[in-house]
């Protein structure tokens, strides 16, 4: 049935584009005394003299043997062109899909659990306003605030005390209004929390972090520990022991093998071998590793702990690599073509910058951040308000009364049985909006200039070139397709009461 729908897509959108196109608008305009020659020559190299549905025939039945056809405008074949622009997509909108996942679904669940408090008033007001703002708009302001202004920042980064204090006062509160409890607990809360915040401030300040951004052991340490309980608490509970020993081994298992990495990655860059595949090997080497420290911890909940080797593994590993590309800043802000201005407001590279690999790495980086942060904050208020309201349903259903009345503890039924089912409508959300950004987020690449699927899109369309625009419809449908299919088996992987009959 996909397939049929793909062909009857496929052959509707080329009808279409074929009546939106005139590859001989440029001729017909022409001064040129030679016009009328060049229009018989181009009529006969596009073959523009068949019918629409014989040149649809020819067109397909290149494509389903993988030749998408040759831009006549260019005479780039349009696979390569292809091929750039899928990288650039991705390059695009992979950081942005994740983080506004899980950041949203987190936001919109403690949102949920905390109904009609201060916190939960606020979530939902910038949810809204988020959710309501033109990407546009936001890109000029990131552009104005996030770029021009932390780059003068950057010039001579100082905070005052007041304005420390003024952030600290805002994190403190933003943090005793998502915990529960009493007063008390709450005050606690945040005091704790506004010294931390200020506590943090001032370590940049005084380390003169701003220009040499570092992590080292010493935060790994503090930053390890701080992960290790909090994955603990929210995959198993801080009372598996098992589980917290796991952690805490894949802490002290990154820390002792902190030097040997650096040593690697020194040693590769050097023979010029360093690169993603490399890091992605190590990413998944992590993870396998944190999940054979859980398994040898054993007992008979050694799954648990295993997946919470994982995870601490992964965050861990992000951590150190995050470390190794900050240690390239000091030489990359002095690039001349940087000229202490990282953050990036237009195009995929800096023209003409040439570094190793972390300082490529930063350069991508830097243009990449401001339309990540575009993207992510509308994406983000759409996840927290759909969670939020699936998880109010959840929280009133009767296994939920049932599961507390058990004597299950509150984080078991949350995590276990509520924030599973809170999934379940979010299948339909996630999938979609995915293979939707993968398609090009054609404002956001304008605004930004960068290049991508939907800058390839409006480039051929403007230039009436049908073959990349065809390529470009028919991946989309592809990929819609198959986010359907995968929305189902989300379902029948998050809902045990959802099978399909064979």
């Amino acid at each position: 049935m996909g397939l049929l729908i793909l062909l009857l897509s496929s052959f509707l959108s080329y009808i279409m584009i074929d009546l939106a196109v005139d590859p001989l608008e440029d001729l017909y305009t022409s001064t040129d005394p030679d016009a009328p020659a060049q229009i018989e020559q181009r009529i006969e190299m596009l073959n523009l003299d068949a019918t629409v549905f014989e040149r649809y025939a020819t067109w397909f039945g290149a494509f389903v043997t993988g030749d998408p056809g040759v831009s006549w405008e260019t005479g780039q074949p349009v696979a390569d062109e292809l091929r750039g622009a899928v990288i650039g997509t991705l390059h695009l909108v992979t950081a942005a899909t994740f983080l506004s996942i899980i950041l949203g679904v987190s936001v919109g669940i403690v949102s949920a659990l905390r109904q009609y408090t201060s916190f939960d008033y606020i979530v939902v007001f910038f949810s809204f306003v988020l959710y309501s703002l033109p990407v546009f708009w936001v890109a000029v302001l990131l552009k104005q605030w996030g770029a021009i202004g932390f780059n003068d920042f950057l010039s001579d980064p100082h905070l005052s005390p007041t304005t420390i204090g003024i952030v600290a006062v805002i994190g403190g509160a933003l943090i005793s209004m998502a915990m529960a409890g009493s007063r008390i607990t709450r005050l606690i809360s945040f005091v704790g929390g506004a010294a931390a915040v200020a506590g943090m401030l001032f370590y940049l300040q005084g380390s003169g972090w701003w220009n040499d951004p570092h992590i080292g052991p010493a935060l790994l340490i503090l930053n390890g520990l701080g992960v290790a309980f909090a994955i603990t608490l929210l995959s198993t509970g801080l009372e598996n022991r098992r589980a917290l020993f796991t952690s805490l081994s894949v802490v002290a298992l990154t820390l002792a093998l902190y030097l040997p990495v650096q040593w690697l990655f020194d040693v590769t860059d050097a023979a010029e071998i360093t690169g993603a595949p490399l890091i992605a090997g190590l990413g998944l080497v992590c993870v396998a590793v944190g999940a054979l420290v859980g398994r040898f911890w054993g007992g008979p909940d050694w799954k648990q702990s295993a997946r919470t080797g994982g995870i601490v593994a992964a965050i861990m590993g992000a951590m150190v690599f995050l470390d190794r590309i900050m240690q390239a800043w000091p030489s990359y802000n002095a690039n001349p073509r940087i000229s202490g201005r990282p953050i990036r407001t237009f195009q995929e590279r800096t023209p003409g910058f040439q570094g190793d690999f972390w300082e490529s790495t930063l350069n991508l980086y830097g243009h990449l951040i401001l339309p990540t942060l575009a993207l992510m904050l509308i994406s983000f208020a759409s996840y927290t308000r759909y969670s939020r309201g699936s998880m109010l349903e959840v929280l009133n259903q009767d296994y939920m009364r049932t599961a507390r009345a058990k004597g299950l503890a509150e984080r078991t039924v949350i995590m276990r049985h509520g924030f599973r089912n809170t999934l379940i409508p979010l299948a339909t959300l996630v999938p979609v909006d995915v293979i939707g950004l993968l398609g090009g987020a054609l404002i956001t690449e304008r605004i930004f200039a960068r290049p991508g699927m939907g800058t390839m899109f409006l480039a051929n369309l403007e230039a009436n070139v049908i073959e990349p625009v065809m390529a470009y419809l028919v991946i989309v449908a592809a990929l819609a397709i198959l986010a359907n299919m995968v929305a189902d088996l989300m379902y029948a992987a998050l809902d045990p009461r959802i099978r399909v009959n064979a």
